[in-house]
C-alpha cells in the first residue's frame, strides 16, 4: 500500500490542545477513534498479512515539535494483524491476531487540523 495515497485525516481537537499539558492526551484519543483504514497500518505489517481491526489500538507520542504552518508528531502504534488461512471452508487454521508494532509521523497542519499520516521506515 502506498501511504502517500491516503487522504488526510482530521485532528481538530489535537490542534486545540497544542502546547496543552493535555496534548498527548488529546492525540492518542483522537487517532484511536479514527478507522484502521485512515492509517498506514496494513504497509507496517511485520508478523501477518491483514490488520485486525477488531483489536484495540495503543498509541505511544514518541516524539513532537512544531513551525508555524505543522505540528509534527510522531508515534508508535501498537496492534494486532493476523495470518488468513486459505479459502476452503475446512480450513484448520485458527484466526489468532498476531502482535504488530510500527511507526507513524502525522503532520498537522495548523490552520485547519488536516493530519497527513505517513509510515516510518525502520
Amino acid at each position: 500500500m502506498n501511504t502517500s495515497s491516503l487522504p488526510p485525516v482530521s485532528l481538530p481537537r489535537t490542534l486545540a490542545a497544542w502546547g496543552a499539558s493535555e496534548f498527548d492526551a488529546v492525540f492518542k484519543q483522537e487517532v484511536a477513534a479514527l478507522a484502521p483504514a485512515q492509517l498506514p497500518l496494513q504497509a507496517g505489517l511485520s508478523q501477518s498479512s491483514y490488520v485486525d481491526e477488531h483489536v484495540e489500538r495503543d498509541v505511544v507520542v514518541l516524539g513532537s515539535h512544531a513551525d508555524e504552518r505543522e505540528i509534527e508528531v510522531r508515534v508508535g502504534i501498537f496492534y494486532a494483524g493476523i495470518i488468513a488461512g486459505s479459502c476452503c471452508a475446512d480450513d484448520p487454521t485458527p484466526v489468532e491476531p498476531q502482535a504488530e508494532y510500527c511507526e507513524l509521523r502525522f503532520r498537522i497542519d495548523r490552520r485547519d487540523g488536516a493530519a497527513r499520516v505517513a509510515l516510518l521506515a525502520d
